[in-house]
């Protein structure tokens, strides 16, 4: 799918993922501001945003973190412009303070809020059930199933806003988000965007004391205006034509939303079942009298949704009033898991169960075989890109505390895969700038020396508070921030901190030697992880130092150098192993680990230069010299790139 899809007039069809779906239906309502922080499996909402937004003429703003994007959303509704902001789950935990208080005042010009779930962890360091926001705050949810239902969703999402004078949650999962299909395209009819005045209404959008009373009243009166729309709504219907002529069984029906639904579609066609199937798109307030009429003429009702029983329980307190005995399959023993995610296999195993029917398939017998074919196979777990600087930092950082032992706590971001083989370096991991936090109740309760971890994106994100307590405790570790120019694990989005590929005088670079000085750290160490001789010395100098310290680790991220590279027209240009030279000392793979190294027919290593992006780190660890650029002798990327900063020490004892 391009650009041109997202922006064409229309009508019209399209293929389109579920996340520029939703930004296509955006657009066809008209809306005129959206900002977020990137996180995976939303960050293709905030890309196509990003890349339409000047050509749209609306405001399209990369933000700090999820709660100044869900703010700045905020601020534009309060106003009377149409918003949009998107984050996944855990990111929402970081929005909610403001996002609870904007359910209290509500909004003029229609917001949506979409929120990405992220069952079985893909990308998140929690499977977080995200629908409990919906009735938390009071606020409208829907679920979409489909790429078409992601943009239908999200269009009637900001007239459903104005209309009740709330914000919109737009509730997914991974499966739903990078889902792709044919979209229907409706007409886009976009307006010229235009500031408008301030109404000056007293207290209208400020939440204390009685005001807060006040609007809680408020908040309880449109829920039932929302629940008897929702009665009615499209995005709510029974399906009975899932397999025409299928097996029925009279008294059993399904109810299902989001993801959940197209596996028990799926689960049922598999089974060859013609079950009634209730599909749930609003989610939050629930259409009760809906779920009444399906509900009080069944024996068993089986319920699918991946995560918590948030369905299933709504479902047993909605049976006591019109069908008490009525038999309710979800969560339980032998039946659906609240861990991971589903696929029609599960369901139909589960169906299976239920109605006393063998599946077409013995699923776990084939997971069973499955797992024994993969025996003695090697493990394939994530890891650093051929010339992540990330790689270079953590081996300089190994080398210099040799010997020593520490503890490390890490953050989120690409360097969160170091805990994992074959590394196998960190000791914690939270969340979101949590390193900070962390590292300052290690270093009071352990005797190890403590070193903290964190990105130039997640510490502009969240850590600095943490920063701040440090130096404000006279705190006594060492912070390594690994400044790589871009969010780099989410695809190279821009931050605060990123240096601007074009002349933009709207926006500042903010300057991280400058930001950690003036948060009152003295001590600031400035180090080139490609430079891998000579950055163990400078490191460890800076460990031996007393008090605070931030060790600002800066080179571009690889793919983001390569990336810029290749628009310039520029050649990458891998190395190559000389094979008279090389002995088999085998430091390039024993201590290194890069995955464009591997070990040839003759128990050489081997360099693939389709993987290899000349970054001359391996070549300098290798102590025979037998690695080289293929355009000379340690020739090659030896410089910084995009002028991030170069290597040496500021400040320090």
């Amino acid at each position: 799918m391009s650009n041109e899809d997202i922006t064409s007039k229309g009508p019209g069809r399209a293929f389109m993922m579920a996340n520029e779906a939703m930004v296509r239906g955006a657009l066809e309502a008209d809306v005129k501001l959206f900002a977020a922080y990137p996180g995976s499996p939303t960050s293709e909402i905030l890309d196509a945003f990003a890349e339409t937004g000047r050509q749209m003429d609306l405001v399209a703003e990369v933000s700090s973190n999820e709660k100044v994007a869900l703010e700045t959303a905020a601020g534009a509704a309060m106003a009377g412009l149409r918003s949009m902001t998107s984050m996944k789950s855990v990111g929402m935990n970081v929005a909610c303070d403001s996002y609870f208080s904007l359910a209290y005042t509500g909004v003029k010009g229609g917001m949506v809020i979409a929120m990405a779930d992220d069952p079985h962890a893909h990308s998140s360091q929690s499977e977080q059930d995200g629908r409990f926001f919906g009735p938390a705050a009071y606020v409208p949810m829907l679920e979409p199933s489909d790429p078409q239902e992601a943009k239908d969703m999200v269009k009637a999402a900001f007239d459903l806003s104005e209309r009740h004078g709330v914000q919109v949650l737009v509730r997914t999962v991974t499966r739903v988000n990078h889902q792709s299909g044919i979209v229907e395209l409706g007409e886009l009819g976009r307006t010229p965007f235009k500031k408008v005045p301030w109404p000056h209404e007293p207290t209208r959008f400020i939440t204390v004391a009685d005001r807060a009373r006040a609007f809680k009243a408020g908040m309880l009166g449109r829920t039932a205006a929302l629940e008897k729309e929702f009665e009615s709504s499209p995005f709510n219907r029974i399906r009975k034509d899932v397999v025409p002529g299928g097996k029925r069984f009279e008294g059993t029906g399904i109810v299902a939303s989001s993801a959940g639904y197209n596996y028990a579609v799926e689960a049922c066609r598999l089974m060859g079942l013609d079950l009634p199937i209730l599909k749930l798109g609003t989610t939050f307030p629930l259409p009760r009298r809906l779920i009444f009429g399906f509900i009080e003429g069944l024996r068993r009702v089986i319920v699918v949704e991946e995560l918590s029983p948030y369905l299933e329980q709504n479902i047993r307190a909605l049976a006591k009033d019109v069908n008490p005995k009525l038999e309710i399959a979800g969560k339980g023993p032998g039946l659906f898991s609240e861990a991971l995610e589903y696929n029609p296999n599960i369901v139909a195993t589960v169906l299976g169960k239920v109605l006393g029917l063998p599946t077409p398939v013995d699923y776990a017998g084939v997971l069973e075989r499955a797992k024994r074919l993969k025996e003695g196979l090697p493990n394939r777990p994530p890891t650093f890109c051929p010339g992540c600087p990330h790689r270079g930092t953590i081996h300089a950082l190994r080398k210099a505390l040799r010997g020593v032992k520490h503890v490390l706590a890490t953050d989120i971001g690409c360097y969160s895969m170091a805990p994992l083989e074959p590394l196998r370096y960190g000791d914690t991991l939270l969340s979101m700038g949590a390193s900070l936090g962390v590292a300052e109740g290690l270093r009071r309760s352990v005797e190890e020396p403590v070193v903290a971890m964190i990105g130039d994106s997640t510490f502009l994100h969240a850590g600095i508070p943490g920063l701040v307590n440090a130096v404000h405790q006279r705190a006594d570790f060492k912070l390594v921030l690994l400044d790589n120019a871009v969010t780099a694990m989410t695809g190279q989005q821009h931050n605060p901190a990123s240096p601007h590929e074009e002349d933009d005088a709207a926006q500042q670079r903010i300057d991280l030697d400058a930001l950690v000085k003036g948060l009152g750290v003295a001590d600031v160490t400035v180090i080139d992880p490609y430079q891998i001789k000579d950055t163990p010395g400078q490191i460890k100098e800076a460990l031996a130092r007393p008090g605070v310290g931030v060790i600002i680790s800066r080179r571009d991220c690889a793919l983001y150098g390569d990336r810029n590279k290749r628009r310039k027209g520029e050649k990458i240009v891998p190395n190559k192993v000389d094979k008279q030279v090389c002995k088999r000392a085998y430091t390039c793979v024993r201590d290194f680990h890069c995955p464009s190294i591997s070990l040839d027919a003759d128990r050489q290593a081997s360099i693939d230069p389709a993987l290899c992006d000349g970054c001359m780190k391996c070549a300098k660890l290798c102590p025979l010299g037998a690695i080289q650029s293929t355009q000379g002798s340690m020739a090659g990327r030896q410089e910084g790139s995009k002028g991030t900063g170069q290597q040496g020490t500021t400040g320090g004892a």
